[in-house]
């Protein structure tokens, strides 16, 4: 088994959010190395775990790390995109979801992965390695017009199209080393100099794009609500605006009791709906200094959570 260790970005947060929900089964979708799921098993011993990775070697990890606590976690090899098949029918009640999105570091720091721009690989960026689509096939077999929309979409790309018209134009390419060289070669030298790595956005974008990274967010969301009972919490950690955004949004809309329409259409109030939540942050909740100090990969997450207050 590859080595996998991650640093749990939040910690100290995550189990402090947690410490009040009532007893019964977390939910960890990203489970990782397992950093979360150890920490909350320890503080919540009446509380057991499911941990779901879509990344086979982080949910090897995950078993071995957290071999100690026996049978209170479960491992399932699947994405949280279908959470509520993956949690399935249960007596004990679903009392947290818990979502650390986006790449690990892990996955960054081995190159064979091809997450990386930093090194020549072959081009594949899948999470789940059983899946067939790989960024091979994005940069080889999507047309111009697709590829340069999913570049300015989601990776915020304002060269998006002559990226794309570059990566078309180069065809066929076969690693990381290759696709980095025509995309620094596509982004005008002026830009190059400044904001960072030039293949940055474009990467990002293929890797959201290879593995349905807001489409998943988007039906776990949807799902992780309607799996949990009064005073069960659900948490996200995001690490860019388009996740982020997501998640303000969808935690916003389970919050509305209706109030927000009528004032938007100037219409008297009548409380139309029950609030499934409370947001339990207004504002998303960033990093500490110290633990910045000690993991600057942790400088873009946002911690965003909701409590349900209604039943389903």
């Amino acid at each position: 088994m590859a080595e996998f260790s991650h640093l749990p970005v939040m910690a100290r947060e995550v189990v402090e959010l947690l410490l009040p929900v009532p007893a019964g089964l977390i939910v960890d979708c990203t489970l990782g190395g397992g950093g979360h799921a150890g920490l909350l098993l320890d503080a919540r011993p009446d509380c057991r775990l499911l941990g779901i990775d879509r990344d086979g070697v982080a949910l090897a990890a995950a078993q071995s790390h957290l071999e100690r606590f026996g049978d209170r976690v479960e491992f399932i090899h699947s994405e949280f995109g279908r959470l509520r098949d993956a949690v399935g029918p249960r007596e004990e009640p679903v009392v947290a979801v818990l979502m650390d999105l986006g790449v690990s570091s892990p996955q960054l720091d081995h190159p064979e992965r091809g997450f990386s721009y930093r090194y020549d690989v072959a081009l594949d960026m899948r999470m789940d390695s059983r899946q067939s689509l790989t960024a091979a096939v994005v940069v080889n077999e999507y047309d111009e017009a697709e590829l340069a929309s999913l570049i300015a979409r989601y990776g915020e790309e304002r060269f998006a199209r002559r990226v794309a018209h570059a990566i078309v134009a180069a065809r066929p390419l076969h690693t990381t080393g290759e696709l980095v060289a025509v995309v620094t070669k596509a982004i005008p030298a002026a830009t190059r100099r400044t904001g960072g790595h030039p293949a940055k956005r474009t990467f990002q974008a293929i890797r959201m794009e290879v593995n349905r990274e807001l489409p998943n967010l988007a039906d776990g969301l949807d799902e992780s609500v309607h799996l949990l009972g009064p005073g069960g919490r659900v948490l996200v950690m995001a690490y860019h605006s388009l996740e982020d955004r997501m998640v303000k949004q969808k935690m916003r809309a389970w919050a509305d009791d209706g109030r927000s329409d009528h004032a938007v259409a100037k219409m008297p109030v009548v409380l139309g709906r029950q609030p499934l939540t409370r947001l339990l942050t207004r504002k998303a909740l960033r990093p500490t200094a110290d633990e910045l100090a000690a993991n600057p990969r942790s400088e873009s997450v946002r911690l965003r959570a909701s409590e349900r207050v209604s039943p389903s």
